[in-house]
């Protein structure tokens, strides 16, 4: 008897197939009759954008927190939100809950969508996207892919994973079963790193029909997942490519001044209308060169192209002995031919 006990409680302990199926037992007064001993309070700053939405929906998240005894203040000076606990508070882990509420609500999660934190069963997450992108041009690129146009992109995420999510700055809020939210983070993350969402979002309707199908409950659902490769994309060279000296780590030898060159040429001792004179020769030179370059170009067009010589060929020798020898053969067949038509 004592076996058979034992195994039921191993069967019970055991592992366990699905994890997510699991329903969190629900806490209740009578589990923590005596309440907390200590009291427990966190704060969070909130923008001043959103000061005048939550003037409005205060009075509501003071309703719903009255109720898990978890007083809330609302701090326009400093631009904080508090939540404390009381004596009264018997749920230990409800002012983390308050606590996420909070943020929230100062992340621009409408109230409605927020206080759904407060369930057992759903949980939040904000998942911060700036640190993946340097640049802001692509992380802004990438923030729209997520979106995508008309949100439909943002919509479809939500309706797979069953959460609530908002793309606000530079973090994504997200509030849903616990399930939906790994999915979530895995779906923003892969696409800051510039991985399409289409792909996650793909392999996750996939995932939903075969979960359906008994049959396949065992197998691996590797070759139904779509499977996508990084691709180098090519970019953009410069035309004109800097290329690089080897390194050396000896400076440039020193240029020549002007001074020494006209010493080395001797120019440097001629008087100063002698190297006016040089100066000038010199200039005629090159003007001269200059001007037989454009005459020879010109001159290019006027030259009539070599014409090619046509070499008429004569009749070889070989040639009229084979004509020879074939009137002899043509003379030969028709006397062959006279000789059998009198027969």
């Amino acid at each position: 008897m004592e076996d058979n006990a034992n195994n039921g409680e191993q069967r019970e302990i055991g592992p366990i197939e699905n994890a997510w199926s699991m329903k969190t037992p629900k806490f209740t007064p009578e589990d923590n009759p005596h309440g907390l001993l200590e009291e427990s309070k966190f704060a969070t700053l909130f923008p001043k954008y959103r000061e005048q939405y939550l003037k409005e929906c205060w009075p509501l998240v003071q309703r719903v927190l009255k109720e898990h005894h978890i007083i809330a203040e609302l701090d326009l000076i400093e631009g904080s939100l508090t939540v404390k606990t009381t004596r009264k508070t018997w749920d230990p882990y409800i002012i983390i809950k308050a606590r996420d509420l909070m943020k929230l609500l100062s992340r621009s999660v409408p109230f409605e969508q927020a206080v759904r934190v407060l369930d057992d069963e759903i949980g939040s997450d904000i998942i911060k996207i700036n640190s993946y992108v340097r640049k802001k041009e692509t992380f802004l690129k990438r923030r729209q892919r997520l979106i995508g146009p008309n949100g439909v992109t943002l919509k479809s995420i939500e309706l797979l994973t069953e959460c609530y999510v908002l793309v606000q700055g530079n973090t994504v809020s997200a509030v849903g079963p616990y399930k939906g939210l790994v999915q979530v983070r895995r779906i923003v993350e892969d696409t800051m790193k510039n991985i399409h969402p289409m792909y996650n979002i793909k392999s996750l309707m996939i995932k939903r029909e075969l979960m359906k199908d008994p049959k396949l409950k065992d197998e691996s659902w590797d070759r139904f997942l779509p499977k996508f490769k990084s691709k180098n994309v090519p970019r953009k060279q410069p035309k004109n490519k800097v290329k690089k000296k080897p390194y050396t780590p000896f400076p440039p030898p020193q240029p020549e001044s002007k001074i020494d060159r006209e010493l080395a040429t001797g120019e440097y001792f001629l008087k100063d209308e002698q190297k006016k004179a040089k100066h000038l020769h010199d200039k005629d030179e090159k003007q001269m060169q200059a001007k037989k370059a454009r005459e020879e170009k010109r001159k290019k067009d006027f030259i009539p192209p070599e014409e090619k010589v046509i070499v008429a060929c004569k009749p070889s020798e070989e040639s009229s002995i084979n004509i020879d020898q074939f009137k002899a053969k043509m003379k030969k067949v028709s006397k062959q031919n006279k000789s059998l038509t009198k027969k």
